[in-house]
Parts: structure tokens; sequence; C-alpha cells
């Protein structure tokens, strides 16, 4: 009970924290007017213990500005086939004309552009090589896949105010990925789906064995891969874990293409391969692992929970639930979560990466614990969480 003239802890908790508010925007509101001061930005610029600041944030912002032309730079090297061209060994400007089928200004431009990009370097000789990141880049052909995608990505981001709006038409990757906003995506030809399984299977080799080192399979009996595309996932599991038991759920559709990707790679007998709307028709049972590898950031929650609801009746009281896809709040995953994925899955028209926290009360909500971080080598491409069934009665 609280006596005559006693303040309410409560109360006295909300003053401190209205108090510390009101000092910390006004904090912020004179960093922001000194920022956009000209005359402060020219003296720090001048100033030699702020200047690389200055520097740091005014290329920053720059880089802001400039970043489709950075990635149309990208986009012709590899359309031209720069990088493999430049792997077989260093050349001249007039050599790489040639190849390139460019004119020496033409060519010179855009070598000058790629090195600045550090996607080429100057080699003695006037000759040029690879860079770091056009050598990393060619490493990884799912890198060069997904930038020849994005002109689709581009086509939609042309009025970013139009498309938070909500677009009157259907978006390029809507009709790209034809499940996104399908009324019966189960009834999609193959021709819907080929495109985007080819995507994704180009990509989902590096994911793969980033989530295969996060988590063992050597203690399961049988995963089954919920969306699992034409089988990528699944081939990759397969030599990590010799006498594990495969089971493959996608559109029928996808199903198909998997069907023929795992026979091609001798898996026919010991994987099995099922078909139908994961949402709404029940899962095949026997599996003690089931894998759910970058699907939930592709729709809504209400699609989420329908779908982890569906997974908890599949699952046995020992089995286990693993999630990779990107995430929002890893570490270095910022800019990838909020800003591009935020933007692509809103051309998309459906879904949103999640943080480790929003998945949890989604498990939670469908009858398992919150789940558990696991490490992984890229948490800005992946990060993972393995979650247990809660053992109830509720959720049987």
């Amino acid at each position: 009970m609280i006596r005559t003239g006693e303040i309410d802890p409560l109360a006295r908790k909300r003053r401190r924290e209205n108090l510390h508010l009101f000092w910390r925007d006004r904090w912020f509101a004179w960093r922001d007017r000194l920022l956009a001061d000209q005359r402060f930005q020219r003296w720090a610029a001048g100033f030699p213990l702020t200047r690389q600041i200055a520097e740091k944030r005014a290329r920053a912002l720059f880089d802001l500005c400039a970043g489709f032309v950075y990635s149309q730079v990208l986009l012709a090297c590899v359309e031209l086939h720069l990088f493999d061209i430049l792997a077989e060994r260093p050349q001249t400007t007039g050599e790489l004309s040639r190849r390139l089928s460019l004119d020496a200004e033409a060519t010179a431009r855009l070598l000058n552009a790629a090195v600045a990009l550090r996607l080429v370097e100057r080699r003695g000789g006037k000759r040029f090589g690879l860079g770091v990141l056009g050598a990393a880049l060619l490493g990884n052909p799912a890198i060069s896949a997904m930038i020849e995608h994005h002109e689709l990505l581009y086509s939609d981001l042309r009025n970013p105010v139009a498309l938070l709006r909500g677009p009157k038409q259907p978006t390029a990757l809507s009709k790209y990925w034809s499940y996104a906003r399908a009324d019966e995506p189960d009834a999609l030809a193959r021709n819907n789906v080929a495109e985007y399984s080819a995507l994704m299977s180009a990509s989902q080799a590096l994911i793969a064995e980033d989530v295969l080192d996060a988590w063992p399979l050597a203690r399961h009996r049988c995963l089954l891969d919920i969306g699992g595309g034409d089988g990528t996932f699944l081939i990759a599991a397969a030599t990590r874990a010799p006498n594990l038991r495969l089971m493959l759920y996608d559109l029928p559709a996808v199903a198909d293409l998997a069907r023929e990707r795992l026979s091609a790679s001798g898996l026919a007998q010991r994987a099995s391969v099922f078909s139908g709307n994961f949402f709404t028709q029940p899962l095949p049972s026997g599996a003690d692992l089931i894998t759910l590898i970058r699907v939930l950031h592709d729709h809504d929650d209400t699609d989420v929970v329908a779908l982890l609801h569906n997974i908890r009746r599949a699952l046995p009281e020992d089995g286990l639930l693993l999630i990779a896809e990107p995430m929002t709040g890893a570490v270095g995953a910022d800019v990838i979560g909020d800003a591009y994925f935020g933007f692509y899955l809103l051309a998309m028209g459906s879904g949103r990466a999640r943080s480790a926290d929003e998945l949890a009360r989604l498990l939670r909500e469908t009858g398992f614990d919150g789940g558990r971080p696991l490490a992984t080598r890229r948490p800005m491409l992946t990060s993972a969480v393995i979650a247990r069934p809660v053992h109830s009665s509720k959720w049987t």
C-alpha cells in the first residue's frame, strides 16, 4: 500500500525514463544540427583530429548516392565475363578490348571503374588482373547469378515510394517468384518454377556448407527438408552423413525437378520426395530432423505460423527443427537483413527478414521452445536456430 505523499515506484521509474529520453533527444537534436551545418563540415574536414572521420562519413554518404552505378559496373563485368578472362592471365587493355568486343576507350573506362571497386587490379607491364573482390566472386558462381537476377529488383525499385505505398500492378519479382502470391501454389506448372529453382540451386551450395558445419547430422536417422527445391541441400547432407535417410517436400512442379536431380546424383534409393502445399496439407512423418533453409523469410507471419504448426504435428517428441536464413540483428547482417531483404521481399510481395527473438516468439506460439542460436561461418548470409518441440498434449 502506498502512503499519502509517497510516489508510486512505477511512476518514479517512468519519470526517470522520460527525463532520460528528454535529454537524449536534446543531445541528438544538437548533434544533428551540428552535422548539417556546412561551416562545421568544412572545419571538420580540415581539422587534423576529425579529418579522417569526416572523410569516412563523406565517402559513406557518396557511396549511398552512387551505389546503383557501382552495381551496374559489376553487372557489366559479369555479363562480359571479364573475371573469367582475367583468371586465364593478366592482360593489357588492347588484349581485353578484343576479348570484350569493346573499343579501347570503353574498355579503359570499364577497367578503371573496376579497379576503383577492387574488382580488378593493375599489374606490371600495363596489364590488368583479378582484384581481391573479383577473385572472390569468381569462386562463387551464385553471386554472379544473383547479380544478373537483380535486373528484376532494380526494375521494381525504379519508384521506391510507389512500392512502399503498394504497387498497383504485379511487380517483376512477384511474377518471378510465382509461389509468393499464387492462390494455389501447388497448382503451378513446371515452367512457372524452373527459373527460380535454378537460381536457388546456384546459391544454395554455399549456404548448405555453412549450415552443415553449424549442425552435424551424424546424430540423426532421417532428415526432411521442407521447401527443399531441386534437392541441392539434401545432396550436400547426403555427402556429410552417408547413413542418413532423406526426404524432401515442395510444390509438385518443384518436386519433379528434385526427383530428377536426386536420381542423377545416385540418391534415388535413399531419398523420398513428397509434394503438396506445406501450409495446409499433412507433412510426411518419420524424420527426427526437419530443416527450413531460406524458407520462412519468404512468407508472412500468418503463413509461418501455419507451417510451424504443421511441422510440430509431423515431428516426434525427440525431433528437432533447424531454421537457417538471413536474420536481422545478426553480427554484420543489419544492412543485408533490414535494407536489402527489407526491400527485396517488399518487391517480391511476401515475407520479411526476422530477428532471432521474432522467430523465438513464433516458435513458442506453435509448440516449440524458443530455439537456440547456432554459430555459422557467415551470419551476414545465413544465421541458424535449432528448436525442440515442447512436450504437451496441447500440440498433439
